[in-house]
């Protein structure tokens, strides 16, 4: 009797890790390797895909560390969608690792954000390690300009439609709906910055180009000596020196940088230094794509009046 009942708890056990499986299986398994395309994936998924990020927002993607769990979840994604232009470049060492040949680079499940952008600070000569984190492609942080929202969900549309092309209408009406909240907002960020147009704001990192031409705002310079290289007491005193003749208000921080740095620099020279969000989930209540770039609309508003 006894072992009939722990044979009747396994056989039920069995049958419900079946139908969880089958109905998870439903489902087209996303994987992304920046928070912001897992907001936009499932803006344009729906319930048609499940979504995870490789990475968190309040870290620095170009220094991810790869590890198992990055793997584990990547051997079963049916696509990944990756960033491009240097910004994700260690996703390669952790594909290789899954062993999904689905997500090769080449292969229907490998997705690129970035297609069709405009780029900006592509480098006109020649790129070395002396010129610092300097991209050969141009600026990688195109997630940052929500003017830019519409080709990346078209990337991201296309790419799910061939690993998915029967849902590919529900697909379309997702990214049409999303799109129609975003433009909205998109105007309303527009209105509230529109009277700062023309003011400059020093970056601690290049991250924010794309999100200060779309304001009409100047980035006059940046805290960092070259990109991705800490600053030398001279550059400081010049940026400083700057910043006070230019009448710069606002110094552009990222939750990792240097924040007690930056706000020194600010102090000295008349300004603010203020966190902005570089990604979903980088600070609190920025937990989707539009709560982020409108944490960003806000803190800046707020920090050139």
């Amino acid at each position: 009797m006894r072992r009939s009942l722990v044979t009747l708890i396994a056989l039920v056990l069995t049958l419900g890790l079946g139908i969880l499986s089958a109905h998870g299986a439903d489902k087209i398994r996303v994987v992304t390797t920046i928070p912001d395309l897992k907001s936009l994936a499932e803006a344009v998924g729906g319930d048609v895909i499940d979504a995870e990020s490789l990475t968190r927002g309040n870290q620095n993607f170009h220094e991810a560390e790869v590890r198992p769990s990055m793997m584990l979840k990547l051997r079963r994604a049916d696509a990944l969608i990756e960033n491009g232009l240097d910004l994700d470049t260690w996703v390669d060492v952790a594909v290789h690792g899954a062993n999904n040949p689905k997500i090769l680079r080449g292969s229907i499940g490998r997705i690129a954000a970035s297609r069709n952008i405009s780029l900006l600070d592509v480098p006109t000569g020649p790129v070395d390690r002396s010129m610092g984190d300097v991209h050969p492609g141009g600026n990688p942080h195109v997630t940052l300009d929500p003017g830019l929202a519409p080709i990346i969900t078209q990337n991201i549309l296309e790419g799910l439609a061939r690993v998915a092309p029967e849902h590919r209408a529900t697909f379309e009406r997702n990214r049409q709906a999303f799109l129609a909240r975003l433009e909205p907002e998109l105007a309303r960020w527009l209105k509230t910055l529109e009277p700062l147009k023309g003011a400059k704001v020093i970056a601690y990192h290049p991250v924010f180009t794309y999100f200060v031409k779309r304001f009409g705002l100047v980035q006059a310079g940046a805290l960092e000596d070259r990109p991705g290289i800490p600053p030398s007491p001279q550059h400081l005193v010049r940026l400083i020196r700057q910043m006070k003749d230019e009448k710069v208000k606002v110094i552009l921080v990222e939750p990792w940088n240097d924040v007690k740095l930056a706000t020194r620099v600010a102090e000295e020279a008349g300004a603010r230094a203020v966190v902005m969000a570089t990604s979903v989930g980088a600070v609190k209540g920025a937990d989707t794509y539009i709560a982020a770039v409108d944490h960003n609309v806000r803190t800046l508003a707020e920090a050139l009046r």
